[in-house]
C-alpha cells in the first residue's frame, strides 16, 4: 500500500510538473501573427471556392484528354480489367463502400474544392468524400520513405505565381486511370497558376516507370464561384446496391414510390 501511495504521489507531481510547464510554455509563447500571415498575403491568391470548368480544356483552343501510354505490364493489366468488365459489369466496390479515389483522381470529380491559404501550408478540400490534401510550403523534403496515403504527401514551393507541389506516397489500391494501377515508384507534379482572376489551371504530370512508358500530363480547369459554400458529403448515408449482380445498379434512394419511404426498409437492429 505504501509503494501505490508513493507511486500515485509520483505520478501527481509529475502531472503538476506536465501542467505547470505547459502553462509555462503558453506564458510565454506568443504567435507573431503579422509576420507569419504576412507571408501568405505575398502569395497569389488562390484562396475559396473553385468548381470544374471542363468548357476551358475542350472548347476551342483547348487540349483534349490524353489516354496513358502503358508499359507492357501496365497494358497487360488493363486488358484484364476490361475483359473483366465485359465479362461482369461495372465493379461498384468502391463506390458502394465509399472509398475516396486519392490522388491524382480526387481533383478529378465532378464537384468543388476550396483552397485554403495558412503559414507553410496550402490546404485543399474536396467536396467529394470530404476529402483534404495538405500542401507543406515549409522548406521540408519530400519524404523518401514517405506512408502510403490516398492523397499522398504533398510538399509545394513557389515558383513565381505558380505553385508547384510534389506528391509521393500512395495506397496501393488507387488507381491513375480506371483500370491503370500503379507502383510505389509512381510520383506526382503538379503546377497550379492562375489563367484569370475567376479562373485556376493545374497541370499535373504523373510519372511511374513501371506502369507508364511516358509521363501522363493531365490538365484541370477551375472557374471561381465566390457565392458557394463546400457542401456536406455523406457517401455512407445513401450507397447501396440493388442487387448483387454487378454492372451499374447504385440506388440512392431517391425513386422511393412513398413519400418519405425507404426502399430498404428499416435499419437493422443493432446487435447486443
Amino acid at each position: 500500500m505504501r509503494n501505490l501511495t508513493r507511486l500515485a504521489c509520483l505520478g501527481m507531481a509529475a502531472a503538476a510538473i506536465t501542467v505547470g510547464s505547459g502553462a509555462a510554455a503558453q506564458r510565454e509563447f506568443t504567435p507573431p501573427r503579422a509576420t507569419e500571415y504576412s507571408q501568405v498575403t505575398s502569395w497569389p491568391d488562390f484562396t475559396g471556392v473553385w468548381n470544374p470548368d471542363w468548357s476551358i480544356l475542350f472548347g476551342e483552343g483547348g487540349r483534349r484528354e490524353v489516354e496513358p501510354k502503358l508499359t507492357p505490364a501496365g497494358q497487360a493489366e488493363f486488358d484484364a480489367f476490361q475483359q473483366k468488365q465485359e465479362a461482369e459489369g461495372v465493379d461498384q466496390h468502391f463506390q458502394v463502400n465509399c472509398i475516396p479515389p486519392g490522388m491524382p483522381n480526387i481533383m478529378r470529380q465532378p464537384y468543388p474544392v476550396e483552397f485554403l491559404f495558412s503559414p507553410d501550408r496550402v490546404t485543399i478540400f474536396a467536396e467529394t468524400y470530404s476529402q483534404a490534401r495538405r500542401i507543406y510550403i515549409d522548406g521540408r523534403p519530400v519524404p523518401e520513405d514517405p506512408d502510403l496515403l490516398f492523397n499522398g504527401t504533398s510538399v509545394g514551393r513557389w515558383e513565381g505565381d505558380t505553385l508547384v507541389v510534389d506528391t509521393v506516397g500512395f495506397s496501393p489500391i488507387t488507381q491513375i486511370a480506371p483500370g491503370v494501377g500503379h507502383s510505389e515508384q509512381m510520383r506526382l507534379q503538379e503546377r497550379m497558376w492562375l489563367q484569370a482572376p475567376d479562373v485556376l489551371r493545374i497541370e499535373t504530370t504523373i510519372t511511374d516507370p513501371e506502369v507508364l512508358a511516358e509521363p501522363l500530363v493531365q490538365q484541370l480547369a477551375f472557374r471561381k464561384q465566390p457565392d458557394w459554400q463546400i457542401r456536406e458529403y455523406i457517401c455512407e448515408e445513401n450507397n447501396r446496391l440493388r442487387s448483387e449482380e454487378g454492372g451499374a445498379n447504385i440506388d440512392l434512394g431517391l425513386d422511393s414510390e412513398g413519400e418519405g419511404e425507404d426502399p430498404f426498409g428499416p435499419p437493422p437492429e443493432p446487435e447486443n
